[in-house]
């Protein structure tokens, strides 16, 4: 049985080119839909219903790899155990890490060698032969890994754009509010105007000029700042 696996983060999200790309190669498929936010499996209920499913021999299709996991460690995790239990595994965009690869690299281990009729030089051929097979087999795992820590490369990468997109924004809003003349506050100087309307004399209050920007916590030019403002705001 094959089935293809898709997921958005939210419902605004377009699946289709993902249900595209997979019926293409696969017509067959079934078809898995998911709308999920986050990095994490947990909670990815329509995964975690698949994942009862699938049995031996079973091939799970992925547009691409981050649609499986966006988190490193979790999706190398759930890459092996699939493997283990015969799942296949096909990731249109990454093919060099399907399973059939990683099975591939198993099948071409050298399993013999001829003897030499000498120990010492066989058990160093044999010794040879067998970090040469384990190389291999880790130079997959590790594009296995790798293909996932992009992934998760990718959605932090976003994340950091979606934040510096909001900061520029803000900071946006405050140079167009510059040019046409309007003003930001900071709470300190909402503060400040406060406690001058309050206790300045200029304004009904007990303290004098000098007292009032010394315990406002203000310098003296931006006292008579404030209270030009103020009186301007008053008439």
């Amino acid at each position: 049985m094959v089935y293809g696996y898709c997921r958005i983060s939210t419902k605004k999200q377009s699946i289709e080119r993902q249900i595209i790309n997979i019926l293409q190669q696969f017509p067959d498929a079934e078809i898995i839909k998911e709308t999920y936010t986050g990095t994490k499996l947990y909670g990815r209920k329509e995964l975690e219903k698949l994942l009862q499913r699938v049995k031996k021999g079973d091939t799970i299709v992925f547009d691409e790899v981050s649609r499986m996991s966006r988190n490193a460690e979790e999706g190398y995790q759930l890459y092996t155990d699939l493997y283990n239990r015969g799942i296949n595994l096909v990731f249109l965009k990454e093919p060099h890490i399907n399973t059939e690869v990683y099975q591939n690299a198993l099948k071409q281990r050298i399993t013999a060698i001829n003897s030499t009729g000498k120990e010492s030089t066989d058990r160093l051929l044999h010794s040879l032969v067998e970090a040469l097979n384990e190389f291999l087999l880790d130079l997959v795992k590790e594009q296995i890994r790798l293909a996932f820590e992009r992934a998760e490369s990718e959605v932090i990468y976003l994340r950091k754009r979606i934040k510096e997109g909001m900061a520029a924004a803000g900071a946006g809003e405050k140079i167009e509010a510059a040019r046409t003349g309007q003003t930001y506050e900071t709470n300190k100087a909402k503060k400040a105007k406060e406690f001058i309307l309050k206790r300045n004399r200029g304004f009904g209050g007990d303290l004098s000029n000098e007292e009032t920007w010394k315990l406002a916590g203000i310098s003296k030019m931006t006292f008579y700042r404030y209270q030009k403002e103020l009186l301007q705001e008053k008439s």
